[in-house]
Parts: C-alpha cells; structure tokens; sequence
C-alpha cells in the first residue's frame, strides 16, 4: 500500500496487485505534492513487470513542467515512443558494457551475442550499428532466420552443436551474455581469442559454472555490468535516435494486464511487452 503522509495530497489511479494471487485490478491512492526538484509526467507507457508482483522497471509519457531535469530522459523525435520504452532498461543495459569495452571506437571487432531475447535483440542492433561483425550464439536453431534477416546478424551459432562450437573456438574478440537462465560459461569462454572478453549482463538465480582452464589457458576475462547513468542513458537515446534503433515490442492494455503476466508466467514473451496507458490517440 502506498504511504501516506500529510504531504500526499493528490488523489490519483492506478494498477496494482493487492495479494499474493498476482491479479492486477485498478487501484485509487493518495501521491504527495511534488517538491521543488520533481518532474510531473503524463504517463503513457509502462513495462519490464514481473510475475506475481506487478514491478515496473521503467516509464515513458510527456513531461507537464517545462524546465529539464536531472531525473528526465529525452526521446529523439524521430523514435516511436512505444518502442523506444524499453530502451531506457534493455537498451542501456547492453549499451553500458559495449561503451565500457571500447567497442564503440573501434570498429570490425567479431562479437558474441548469447541469447536472443529482450536483451540480446538490442545488443545485435548495437553492435552492427558499431561496425562489428555479430554473431548470436543461442540454444535454439530456430531463431537464426530472424537473428539473421530481422535483425541484421552475421553468424549463428548454436551452442548445443558440439560441432559448431568447436569450429568457432578462438574466433571472437567480445562476447556479451544476456541469458538469466542457469547455464555453464565454458564452452562459451571458449569461442574467445586469447585475451577475449565475456561480460554478464544477465542474472541467473544460481550460481554459473566457471571452469578454470578456459580462463588460464586462454588469458580471458570474465566480468559483470549493469545499467549506466542519466548522462550515458540521454547519449544512448541519442546514439539510438541517430541510427533508428528501437526494441521489438508487443503492446497490451490496461485491460490486458493480467493476460501479459500469464503470458510471462509462461514464458510466453518474444521480446518486450509494453503496457499502453495513454493509448495513441490519448489527448495530452
């Protein structure tokens, strides 16, 4: 429930899930008076919820206040809003390490992609929008028509081949791995040059099996990333309105909340869910 203090003023509507069931229904509560540093947004679209709890990572709408602020992101005009949403989590969350890793100043490097999923399908688009050559390395043979036709990779390895990832050993500069799902690295690590570098950007809830050799022989490194600041998020909006890069999405409404938390429940998401709040013809 929402906190309320003498401060929360303003009555607003909303969604929410009121018990363990995980059903969303709308939802009445008190907000406090905005303070001298806040924005007031209409809020268009939400998205990035989780199962049973309805959590939204993230928001886009239009500002009500006309001065900036450090707390606002700004969408290049020439980027459709709906599916420029997911950008400010997915987007910034592969964004960060490949700025981290110098791979947007030196181009032609042969990179790796695991998973392709809501990460992983803007981790492509980045990476060829910085000159590399991409390779998705993912479990399943049927997602490399569109890994190659849709969203413009080079290569397409699948990692249950035994045969495919031995002829790609030692091939790749950087690898960047999205999957949450518990998964060994090894045979992974192995598709690095000497001196290659795996970043994880995904979470698994247990711990991933990190065998020792294809580290030591092959003088690789393994490290961790996550989202990036406002200054590095307003330039990958920028970087993203430059090239047209956007997510895959699928829109639902407010009344098909509960549908989408039982689509996710089931695994049953491509890419992105966004939830429309304004609606497109929504007047502002």
């Amino acid at each position: 429930m929402a906190q309320t203090t003498p401060n929360h003023k303003l009555t607003v509507s909303g969604w929410a899930a009121h018990d363990s069931s995980g059903v969303v229904t709308p939802y009445t509560f008190k907000r406090r008076v905005n303070g001298a540093d806040d924005v007031s947004i209409k809020i268009l679209l939400l998205w990035e919820f989780v199962h049973p709890i309805l959590t939204m990572s993230k928001m886009i709408g239009v500002s009500l206040c006309t001065r900036r602020s450090w707390y606002v992101v700004h969408v290049p005009e020439s980027l459709p809003m709906d599916a420029a949403a997911p950008l400010l989590c997915a987007g910034i969350t592969v964004y960060s390490p490949m700025i981290d890793n110098n791979l947007h100043e030196t181009p032609g490097k042969k990179i790796g992609i695991v998973g392709l999923g809501g990460l992983g399908h803007v981790a492509i688009k980045f990476g060829k929008a910085f000159g590399h050559h991409v390779t998705v390395i993912s479990t399943s043979p049927s997602k490399e028509k569109e890994a190659r036709e849709r969203l413009g990779a080079d290569d397409f390895i699948v990692s249950t081949d035994p045969q495919q990832m031995q002829s790609k050993m030692r091939t790749l500069d950087f690898i960047l791995d999205t999957v949450a799902a518990t998964h060994s690295i090894g045979p992974i690590l192995e598709l690095l040059k000497v001196k290659g570098t795996l970043v994880l950007v995904g979470a698994p809830d247990k711990p991933l099996d990190l065998p020792s050799f294809p580290l030591i022989f092959g003088k690789r490194v393994v490290k961790g990333s996550i989202i990036g600041g406002m200054k590095e998020t307003q330039e990958m909006m920028n970087f993203c309105g430059k090239h047209n890069i956007t997510c895959e999405i699928e829109t639902v409404t407010p009344d098909r909340i509960n549908e989408g938390l039982t689509r996710l429940a089931n695994n049953d998401v491509k890419y992105r869910f966004v939830i429309d709040i304004g609606g497109k013809n929504s007047s502002l």
